[in-house]
């Protein structure tokens, strides 16, 4: 094993101990707890030794790097997420590689998204994104425009909802607050647990919360989270 691989099996180790750990502590069940590798931070043969260290959800922020590294690693049985944005120009060619877009943000979006799935003749699986602290910069969602959402989205064929995705807020030091993060995720979590005692909409399911990164993921799991977006946790001591 070279070195590239034993830093990243070293890091992604270390990763799942700490989540299953926190987990338990949580009284939670840590195989409900997945993590998303989020491979911006390497090209295609540090994604793939990635993957070969077991990491096989991979998240990819923009979606030309996905079009790049997803053929590359088709031999091996990676589930990719879209995690940014993603632009309606960009759906077609986007939509057959990803397992599950997380940033459904705008119900033009959600229109393309079923209008070119319908045409692939497949199924978009996709996370609403929500705004948790109203910032201007960050798209999705506010949390009291969720339900309509919810309801025009799933009208859409071709859609599957599977969830929320939610970031938390940044100070200006672009340094994450970890007591305002996690009250924000409790925020997402209590707006998803809200929405199902009222009953959803056909076909559509709120049993994932995509919420947490390397800096937050611990008060992710705490409030609930499901989906964990790790980037630099895992590429501690690799050069990219």
């Amino acid at each position: 094993m070279n070195k590239l691989n034993e830093t990243l099996l070293r890091n992604w180790h270390a990763v799942r101990e700490q989540v299953d750990e926190i987990a338990v502590q949580a009284g939670r069940d840590p195989t409900t707890i997945r993590i998303v590798g989020v491979t911006k931070y390497g090209n295609a043969a540090v994604t793939r030794a990635l993957a070969e260290c077991g990491c096989l959800d991979l998240g990819e922020s923009r979606p030309q790097s996905l079009w790049e590294k997803a053929p590359l690693l088709n031999d091996l049985p990676v589930r990719w997420h879209l995690i940014g944005h993603l632009q309606r120009n960009k759906v077609a060619r986007t939509l057959p590689l990803v397992w599950m877009l997380h940033s459904l943000d705008s119900l033009r979006l959600a229109e393309s998204l079923s209008t070119h799935a319908l045409s692939q003749g497949g199924s978009a699986r996709v996370l609403l994104e929500v705004n948790l602290g109203n910032e201007s910069a960050k798209g999705g969602f506010a949390l009291d425009q969720v339900e309509e959402a919810l309801v025009r989205v799933s009208a859409l064929p071709g859609i599957t909802i599977c969830g929320l995705m939610g970031m938390a807020s940044l100070q200006s030091s672009h340094e994450c607050d970890l007591d305002r993060a996690r009250r924000e995720f409790a925020s997402l979590r209590t707006c998803r647990d809200q929405l199902c005692d009222q009953g959803l909409p056909e076909g559509c399911s709120l049993d994932e919360l995509s919420m947490g990164m390397s800096g937050d993921f611990p008060a992710a799991i705490i409030e609930g989270s499901t989906i964990l977006r790790i980037g630099s946790r895992l590429f501690e001591g690799v050069e990219v």
